[in-house]
């Protein structure tokens, strides 16, 4: 591959761009820079304008205090009214510091002349009725506190007064300083329009010497971008970025060409790779359901095949005949539900079954109630659902009171979906347990499964989890509910009808 001609640096766009950018950001910043020590300027002598009325508002606040602690302090006598006096007073005679002391031509200085001398004697009064106060000398406070009363109405007045004479005149140069402020926006609009101005035509110059050559190459790559890969432009005298581009041009036309056939060969391939990696996950999917199907417990089988026999020998060979079918059935439809589906009457029914055979083995005493909502016996629903909710409820809920245990099956359209709800009213769950069997990091086997050596099936509430979620490619299907030990427990579980249409 040919080599990229170096483009010396004076030659390049890039420098007679900075160069036009470095000059109008000079211009800028300088003009920004002056504007900004104007307004500052401005800004300062806004503030300076009020801050004396500001620090008469302080003055006024400040009298206040101390005359009111003054007078806390004759009432209550109280060391805290003391000390605020002492706080307030100090704080008093710092601002009045502050005030003129000299003789001036100026009616507003006299005034704060007026106000520090007045100020000071006040100050002087009130220690003088605070002491007395002290030493229990009634007639000597109460004069000196008539004469800091007086005082402080003649100083409020002062103030008063003051704050007047201040604000008037600081009217008139706030009026000036908005003069002022108005000929600085009318200037820095014109700065602006002037530098942006100058700017573009600058730009304009320099854009101009790039047109023509990036003109021939936008209808160059117009063309490219039809399809057509054999355009060639004439070469360019310019020393600059676009002569090279346009120089490489032609090489990068056979570079696309290149990559096209690359890419087709890539996607091909890519394409086949997918549709074997969906062939393997569909097949992983259907050995997972069929390996969640066959987790039957055996001792379910032998337990209920030995009530069986027993019942042949307490009983005629009726009942036991009906006894065996109902265990025939119910684990044909185990053997039979290969395909990982059933239909939601088939699964109805082998609850039905179920709940028969273990009337037989406990003398028939679990009450099954149930609720069917017709039209829905056909649904398509993943195979034993239903059942092993049921036998969880018969284990974890009633196992220890079958005398009264009672089970309920309710199952009813809601929106797009089949509701089926189990209930039982035996021991109950804790907030604790039922996180423990739907948070997957916490999830039990043996606390919904009884898969080890159980009275079971063996296909849990996690089973059951695990199922739906792999038929309906959702988690959040399954729901349980209980007031707590003793209250019972509801088995809620969602059936999309959306995916049975």
């Amino acid at each position: 591959m040919r080599t990229i001609q170096k483009i010396p640096f004076k030659n390049s766009i890039q420098t007679r761009l900075a160069t036009v950018m470095a000059l109008m950001l000079a211009v800028i910043l300088a003009m920004n820079l002056f504007l900004y020590l104007q307004i500052n300027s401005m800004v300062r002598r806004i503030d300076s304008v009020f801050a004396s009325n500001v620090t008469t508002g302080e003055l006024t606040e400040a009298l206040e205090q101390v005359q009111g602690s003054v007078y806390e302090y004759l009432n209550t006598k109280s060391s805290e009214a003391l000390e605020n006096y002492y706080r307030y007073a100090q704080s008093y005679r710092s601002l009045t510091a502050q005030l003129n002391g000299e003789d001036v031509d100026n009616a507003v200085l006299e005034l704060q002349k007026s106000i520090r001398n007045m100020s000071e004697a006040y100050l002087a009064r009130a220690d003088e009725t605070v002491q007395a106060k002290r030493g229990r000398n009634v007639e000597r406070y109460k004069s000196s506190y008539e004469e800091t009363a007086q005082l402080y109405e003649y100083i409020n007045y002062y103030i008063y007064q003051l704050n007047r004479g201040q604000f008037d005149e600081n009217s008139e140069k706030y009026q000036l300083l908005l003069s002022v402020m108005g000929v600085m926006e009318s200037l820095s609009l014109l700065i602006i329009l002037v530098v942006f101005a100058v700017s573009l035509l600058a730009v304009m110059i320099v854009i101009r010497t790039m047109i023509r050559p990036l003109s021939r190459l936008s209808e160059a790559a117009h063309k490219v971008a039809e399809g057509n890969f054999e355009v060639e432009l004439p070469p360019t005298g310019a020393g600059d970025e676009i002569g090279v581009v346009t120089k490489t041009f032609t090489q990068m036309l056979e570079s696309i060409r290149s990559y096209i056939i690359r890419l087709r060969t890539s996607m091909e391939q890519e394409a086949q790779m997918k549709e074997r990696e969906l062939s393997m996950e569909a097949n992983l999917k259907e050995a997972q359901l069929k390996f969640l199907q066959a987790q039957i417990n055996p001792h379910f089988l032998y337990n209920s095949l030995n009530a069986g026999a027993q019942l042949a020998v307490m009983e005629d060979a009726d009942a036991t005949s009906v006894f065996l079918g109902k265990m025939a059935d119910f684990f044909r439809y185990n053997v039979r539900s290969g395909d990982g589906s059933s239909t939601l009457g088939e699964e109805i029914n082998l609850v039905d079954n179920y709940i028969y055979i273990l009337n037989v083995r406990f003398a028939g005493d679990i009450t099954y109630e149930k609720q069917i909502e017709a039209g829905f016996e056909d649904v398509r629903v993943p195979g034993m659902i239903l059942q092993p909710l049921v036998e969880n409820a018969v284990t974890h809920g009633i196992r220890d009171n079958l005398e009264q245990g009672r089970i309920s099956l309710r199952i009813a359209r809601e929106d797009n979906a089949l509701e089926v709800t189990v209930c039982d009213n035996g021991r109950g769950m804790t907030r604790e347990e039922i996180a423990q069997i739907l948070m997957p990091d916490t999830r039990m086997e043996d606390r919904d499964g009884e898969g080890k050596g159980g009275d079971g099936t063996g296909i849990g509430l996690d089973n059951v989890i695990n199922r739906l979620a792999l038929f309906y490619n959702r988690k959040d299907l399954l729901s349980i509910y209980s007031e707590g030990p003793g209250r019972g427990t509801e088995v809620t579980v969602l059936l999309p009808l959306e995916d049975n249409n």
